[in-house]
Protein backbone atom coordinates (compact mmCIF):
# COMPACT_ATOMS: atom_id res chain seq x y z
CA UNK A 1 0.00 0.00 0.00
CA UNK A 2 1.64 3.04 -1.13
CA UNK A 3 1.68 6.84 0.97
CA UNK A 4 0.20 7.90 -2.49
CA UNK A 5 -3.02 5.62 -2.26
CA UNK A 6 -3.29 6.37 1.59
CA UNK A 7 -3.21 10.49 0.94
CA UNK A 8 -5.64 9.89 -2.03
CA UNK A 9 -7.63 7.77 0.07
CA UNK A 10 -8.37 10.38 2.85
CA UNK A 11 -9.05 13.91 0.77
CA UNK A 12 -11.99 11.39 -1.21
CA UNK A 13 -12.94 10.44 2.92
CA UNK A 14 -12.80 13.51 4.56
CA UNK A 15 -14.30 15.99 1.81
CA UNK A 16 -17.72 16.24 2.95
CA UNK A 17 -20.71 14.64 0.44
CA UNK A 18 -23.42 13.06 1.29
CA UNK A 19 -22.07 10.63 3.88
CA UNK A 20 -20.38 12.76 5.96
CA UNK A 21 -23.93 15.39 5.32
CA UNK A 22 -25.98 12.17 6.92
CA UNK A 23 -23.33 11.63 9.75
CA UNK A 24 -23.55 14.95 11.20
CA UNK A 25 -27.37 15.09 10.45
CA UNK A 26 -27.42 12.05 12.33
CA UNK A 27 -24.84 13.05 14.85
CA UNK A 28 -26.32 16.71 15.81
CA UNK A 29 -30.18 15.13 15.86
CA UNK A 30 -29.75 12.33 17.87
CA UNK A 31 -26.77 11.64 19.58
CA UNK A 32 -22.86 10.83 19.48
CA UNK A 33 -24.54 6.74 18.94
CA UNK A 34 -26.50 8.08 16.16
CA UNK A 35 -23.41 10.01 14.83
CA UNK A 36 -21.54 6.14 14.94
CA UNK A 37 -24.30 4.24 13.41
CA UNK A 38 -24.45 6.50 10.79
CA UNK A 39 -20.91 6.20 9.84
CA UNK A 40 -21.56 2.64 10.15
CA UNK A 41 -24.37 2.42 8.07
CA UNK A 42 -22.35 4.64 5.00
CA UNK A 43 -19.49 2.28 5.57
CA UNK A 44 -22.05 -0.80 5.00
CA UNK A 45 -23.35 1.48 1.54
CA UNK A 46 -19.95 1.38 0.34
CA UNK A 47 -20.09 -2.82 0.03
CA UNK A 48 -21.94 -3.09 -2.79
CA UNK A 49 -19.73 -0.71 -4.93
CA UNK A 50 -16.69 -2.87 -3.83
CA UNK A 51 -18.01 -6.00 -4.89
CA UNK A 52 -19.26 -4.58 -8.24
CA UNK A 53 -15.71 -3.30 -8.83
CA UNK A 54 -13.89 -6.24 -7.75
CA UNK A 55 -15.83 -8.58 -10.24
CA UNK A 56 -16.09 -5.88 -13.22
CA UNK A 57 -20.18 -5.34 -12.84
CA UNK A 58 -18.56 -1.42 -12.54
CA UNK A 59 -17.02 -1.33 -15.61
CA UNK A 60 -19.92 -2.88 -17.53
CA UNK A 61 -22.34 -0.50 -15.56
CA UNK A 62 -20.09 2.51 -16.11
CA UNK A 63 -19.46 1.64 -19.91
CA UNK A 64 -23.93 0.83 -19.91
CA UNK A 65 -25.18 4.13 -20.11
CA UNK A 66 -28.97 3.52 -19.23
CA UNK A 67 -27.52 1.13 -16.35
CA UNK A 68 -25.79 4.10 -14.88
CA UNK A 69 -28.26 6.45 -15.38
CA UNK A 70 -30.76 4.63 -13.59
CA UNK A 71 -28.89 4.85 -10.60
CA UNK A 72 -27.88 8.36 -11.06
CA UNK A 73 -31.36 9.32 -10.60
CA UNK A 74 -32.27 7.20 -7.95
CA UNK A 75 -29.42 8.81 -5.82
CA UNK A 76 -30.99 12.10 -7.03
CA UNK A 77 -34.22 11.06 -6.41
CA UNK A 78 -33.23 9.75 -2.62
CA UNK A 79 -31.44 12.97 -2.21
CA UNK A 80 -34.14 15.05 -3.20
CA UNK A 81 -36.14 12.58 -0.39
CA UNK A 82 -34.02 13.78 2.22
CA UNK A 83 -34.31 17.02 1.72
CA UNK A 84 -37.63 17.36 2.10
CA UNK A 85 -37.89 15.12 4.46
CA UNK A 86 -35.43 17.25 6.65
CA UNK A 87 -37.16 20.14 5.85
CA UNK A 88 -40.61 19.22 7.05
CA UNK A 89 -39.30 18.20 9.80
CA UNK A 90 -41.06 20.70 12.49
CA UNK A 91 -40.04 18.46 15.41
CA UNK A 92 -38.53 20.27 18.46
CA UNK A 93 -35.03 18.66 19.26
CA UNK A 94 -34.25 18.20 22.46
CA UNK A 95 -31.22 16.78 24.66
CA UNK A 96 -33.11 14.37 26.60
CA UNK A 97 -31.10 10.67 27.44
CA UNK A 98 -34.49 9.63 28.64
CA UNK A 99 -36.57 10.10 25.34
CA UNK A 100 -36.26 6.42 22.92
CA UNK A 101 -33.48 7.51 20.42
CA UNK A 102 -34.25 6.98 16.69
CA UNK A 103 -33.81 3.34 15.38
CA UNK A 104 -30.25 1.96 14.80
CA UNK A 105 -31.49 0.17 11.94
CA UNK A 106 -33.51 3.55 10.99
CA UNK A 107 -30.32 5.53 10.69
CA UNK A 108 -28.17 2.25 9.17
CA UNK A 109 -30.79 1.70 6.29
CA UNK A 110 -31.06 5.76 5.57
CA UNK A 111 -27.16 5.50 5.75
CA UNK A 112 -26.19 2.92 3.56
CA UNK A 113 -29.35 4.24 0.68
CA UNK A 114 -27.25 7.65 1.21
CA UNK A 115 -23.97 5.66 -0.38
CA UNK A 116 -25.42 2.65 -2.29
CA UNK A 117 -27.53 5.44 -4.63
CA UNK A 118 -24.01 7.25 -4.90
CA UNK A 119 -22.82 6.45 -8.43
CA UNK A 120 -19.66 8.59 -7.62
CA UNK A 121 -18.55 5.97 -5.56
CA UNK A 122 -18.92 3.21 -8.27
CA UNK A 123 -17.02 5.61 -10.98
CA UNK A 124 -14.34 6.53 -8.18
CA UNK A 125 -13.50 2.76 -7.45
CA UNK A 126 -13.72 1.88 -10.95
CA UNK A 127 -11.25 5.29 -11.92
CA UNK A 128 -9.26 4.78 -8.68
CA UNK A 129 -8.92 1.70 -7.35
CA UNK A 130 -6.96 -0.29 -10.17
CA UNK A 131 -3.93 2.52 -10.55
CA UNK A 132 -2.69 1.22 -7.28
CA UNK A 133 -3.83 -2.62 -7.62
CA UNK A 134 -2.63 -5.18 -9.42
CA UNK A 135 -4.62 -7.97 -8.88
CA UNK A 136 -7.48 -8.73 -7.10
CA UNK A 137 -6.56 -9.92 -3.65
CA UNK A 138 -4.57 -6.43 -3.36
CA UNK A 139 -7.75 -4.73 -4.94
CA UNK A 140 -9.64 -5.83 -1.93
CA UNK A 141 -7.44 -5.11 0.58
CA UNK A 142 -7.36 -1.61 -0.49
CA UNK A 143 -11.02 -1.25 -0.89
CA UNK A 144 -11.25 -2.74 3.07
CA UNK A 145 -8.24 0.19 3.94
CA UNK A 146 -11.11 3.12 2.49
CA UNK A 147 -13.64 1.23 4.27
CA UNK A 148 -11.63 1.41 7.45
CA UNK A 149 -10.56 4.89 6.96
CA UNK A 150 -14.22 5.57 6.20
CA UNK A 151 -15.94 4.52 9.12
CA UNK A 152 -13.28 6.36 11.38
CA UNK A 153 -13.50 9.67 9.32
CA UNK A 154 -17.16 9.51 9.14
CA UNK A 155 -17.41 8.46 12.74
CA UNK A 156 -15.31 11.49 13.64
CA UNK A 157 -17.38 13.50 12.28
CA UNK A 158 -20.23 11.91 13.71
CA UNK A 159 -19.02 12.47 17.14
CA UNK A 160 -18.19 15.89 16.94
CA UNK A 161 -21.80 17.27 15.73
CA UNK A 162 -23.07 15.24 19.12
CA UNK A 163 -20.24 17.16 21.34
CA UNK A 164 -22.01 20.37 19.44
CA UNK A 165 -25.59 19.39 19.94
CA UNK A 166 -26.29 20.97 23.97
CA UNK A 167 -24.85 24.23 22.43
CA UNK A 168 -26.73 24.32 18.63
CA UNK A 169 -30.31 22.60 20.62
CA UNK A 170 -30.54 25.38 22.97
CA UNK A 171 -30.82 28.15 20.20
CA UNK A 172 -34.04 27.49 18.22
CA UNK A 173 -33.09 29.72 15.78
CA UNK A 174 -30.02 27.98 14.66
CA UNK A 175 -31.83 24.39 14.38
CA UNK A 176 -34.32 25.91 12.15
CA UNK A 177 -30.89 27.66 9.98
CA UNK A 178 -29.61 23.99 10.43
CA UNK A 179 -32.06 21.96 8.90
CA UNK A 180 -32.86 24.76 6.41
CA UNK A 181 -29.03 24.24 5.89
CA UNK A 182 -28.86 20.43 5.56
CA UNK A 183 -32.00 20.47 3.46
CA UNK A 184 -30.18 22.83 1.24
CA UNK A 185 -27.15 20.49 0.90
CA UNK A 186 -28.76 17.06 0.23
CA UNK A 187 -30.98 19.06 -2.75
CA UNK A 188 -28.07 20.61 -3.80
CA UNK A 189 -26.10 17.30 -4.24
CA UNK A 190 -28.75 15.93 -5.83
CA UNK A 191 -29.02 18.87 -8.25
CA UNK A 192 -25.08 18.86 -8.56
CA UNK A 193 -25.51 14.71 -9.80
CA UNK A 194 -28.28 15.12 -11.88
CA UNK A 195 -25.91 17.57 -14.08
CA UNK A 196 -22.97 15.49 -14.07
Amino acid sequence: MSIAFLVTTMIAVATPGTGVLYTLSAGLAHGRKAGVIAAFGCTVGIVPHVLATVTGLAALLHAGAVALEIVKYLGVAYLVYLAWTTLRDKSELVVDTAAAPRSARRIVVSAVLVNLLNPKLTIFFVAFLPQFATGFGEMVALSGVFMALTFAVFAVYGVFAASMRDRVLSRPRVVVWLRRFFATSFAALGAKLALT
